[in-house]
């Protein structure tokens, strides 16, 4: 006989709306929305060839953004997530802060191009910030309790 209590499960958009509400998900939101934004700005310039960066860290941004939102690294035991999205996020920054400053030291050829250069400045600072919170969630799981000290020495 089929089970007629159903059991609440939320949809795949509500879990997105209420994800994005989150500090979390509004950061690898904003992280995705600027790399698809810098994606274009290359593509349409004659630096195309820089496109590799924002199509990657798009990739993997979104990539973790589905896991977290479907609560899939509760699932996985076998991935030490946190650590696995502080790597993400510090080879983000650097990557994007490197062909930014590259580009803008350059001198580029077109205004894509240097437009897509500034908006990786701004991705560079979004990864970063993403790394300091995930930094501080790091040191917050490690907080060991202070030693007693009853005066016994």
């Amino acid at each position: 006989m089929a089970d007629t209590t159903a059991s609440f499960s939320p949809s795949c958009v509500e879990r997105l709306k209420s994800y994005v509400n989150t500090p979390k998900g509004f950061t690898l939101a904003a992280e995705i929305l600027v790399s698809f934004i810098i994606i274009i700005c290359y593509a349409s310039s004659w630096c195309g060839g820089f496109t590799t960066v924002p199509i990657s860290e798009m990739t993997f941004s979104t990539i973790f953004f589905i896991i977290f939102m479907m609560d899939l690294d509760k699932q996985f035991l076998g991935v030490n997530w946190v650590w696995t999205d502080m790597f993400r996020a510090v080879v983000g920054a650097v990557l994007y802060i490197i062909t930014s400053l590259v580009n803008l030291i350059g001198g580029s050829k077109d205004g894509a191009c240097m437009a897509g250069a500034v908006l990786g400045l701004f991705a560079g600072l979004i990864f970063a910030y993403d790394t300091y919170t995930i930094y501080l969630q790091i040191q917050s799981t490690r907080q060991h309790p202070a030693a007693p000290t009853d005066g016994k020495v």
